[in-house]
């Protein structure tokens, strides 16, 4: 068994809920969150902090302009996708500008919790080296035809641009070797819930001490 990481970012037990697209962290989240545990959702977060209003927002706005707004004035996220995604510049401005701010907020909302253990969901953890900020990780694994073939279906668009989007993650193999503990993802809800409820066992125990 790997050592157990230490986050001296928050008090908190915190576990790091990680899985390529498609591999389903948002059921195995649920399933969690079903139990008493309290999560938080790296996707949920990064919406949050370019609110209107918010720092991230302000200096978004300053830097491109009214065209990235919609109507109602909120960011319009795919155009301000669009604007960075042949730039590479732009992108690394937009990256420097959210992380800290997504990283400070995500455990803000850690030590904010009440429950025994924290979940962290965060589908590029290993990516970005999100790791460090919690004492365990546990990854959805799927398999590759499995895993294009739901985000195709989910996403409605073509298994080819699912395997681009693969192909610019981490590789199945690295992350498996880098998580601590592995949820497997072939069959059906009841078997999931059946290993979220002997991870959540473990963690409670791991809390306590």
């Amino acid at each position: 068994m790997k050592n157990e990481k230490t986050s001296n970012m928050t008090r908190k037990y915190v576990v790091g809920l990680t899985g390529g697209i498609g591999s389903g962290k948002t059921t195995v989240a649920n399933l969690f969150a079903e139990q008493g545990i309290a999560l938080v959702d790296a996707d949920i977060v990064s919406r949050q902090v370019v609110e209107p209003n918010t720092k991230g927002y302000q200096a978004i706005v300053e830097h491109y302009g009214l065209q990235v707004l919609n109507h109602d004035g909120t960011i319009n996220r795919s155009k301000l996708r669009e604007t960075i995604f042949s730039n590479e510049e732009e992108r690394q401005w937009v990256n420097q500008l959210l992380h800290p701010l997504i990283r400070t907020e995500m455990l803000k909302q850690v030590d904010e919790a009440t429950s025994p253990y924290v979940i962290m969901v965060i589908p590029l953890l290993f990516e970005n080296g999100l790791d460090s900020l919690v004492n365990r990780t546990l990854m959805v694994d799927i398999s590759p035809e499995q895993q294009i073939k739901r985000t195709a279906i989910r996403d409605n668009v073509l298994p080819e641009q699912v395997k681009s989007i693969i192909s610019a993650q981490m590789s199945r193999d690295d992350k498996l070797a880098k998580a601590d503990d592995i949820v497997e993802n072939q069959g059906e809800v009841s078997e999931l819930k059946t290993q979220v409820l002997f991870f959540h066992g473990k963690y409670l125990d791991l809390a306590k001490q």
